[in-house]
């Protein structure tokens, strides 16, 4: 199964949601597919998909948020599944394309290629009743869809191989993707006139 012919699946779906992307394939990937302003690729900080998807689905319980994530970055940032357990933000679907392999940052093997980390276990382990692992792609197709209408969080990891695309390019940095980013999650919530609640002990709280 390819990470490229799964995004491409997905891709109707999500070009309307806000999605988090971590660094490198799986960015460029879903940026060769057709760019939005509600994309965030995060290049250059693995590992803080999730944490940053956490975020933004607690920050914006209105709508459905989408992290595409790394086996290598999950690993390096284990912590965020007890994390998401403990909030479980309804309204967040975390995918990871486990390939075993820091493809990104060298091609070296990651502690899933052999079989013996199952980040899927390890997130049921943390608290995420819907956790499950997929290798072909139409059970990707299934669990995708499940996950979108299911109001709860969501965990994917799907096992893909170990390829990339042959050209990295975007035509912008990540400076300016974050601030196209933020401008086009205010403009949503401000077309949904949607606000936050008063914390409490603040002004206008009960």
């Amino acid at each position: 199964m390819e990470r490229a012919k799964c995004l491409e699946l997905i891709y109707p779906e999500i070009e309307d949601k806000l999605v988090v992307t971590i660094m490198g394939a799986c960015a460029q990937e879903l940026y060769d597919l057709g760019h939005r302003e509600s994309f965030f690729y995060l290049q250059h900080a693995m590992g803080l998909a999730s944490s940053i998807g956490l975020g933004l689905a607690r920050h914006l319980p209105h709508e459905k948020v989408i992290v595409l994530d790394g086996d290598g970055s999950a690993l390096m940032n284990l912590g965020t599944f007890a994390t998401l357990a403990r909030y479980r933000p309804s309204n967040l679907v975390h995918i990871i394309f486990d390939n075993g392999s820091l493809l990104s940052t060298g091609g070296f093997d990651s502690h899933t290629t052999a079989g013996i980390t199952d980040l899927a276990a390890i997130a049921r382990g943390a608290g995420i009743e819907h956790a499950v692992s997929v290798t072909e792609t139409m059970g990707f197709g299934e669990a995708f869809v499940e996950a979108m209408e299911r109001a709860d969080l969501s965990v994917i990891v799907a096992h893909v191989d170990a390829v990339g695309p042959d050209i990295y390019g975007m035509d912008f940095a990540l400076p300016e993707n974050a601030f196209r980013f933020k401008r086009c999650v205010q403009e949503r919530r401000a077309a949904t006139g949607w606000k936050p609640p008063p914390r409490p002990g603040s002004v206008g709280s009960a």
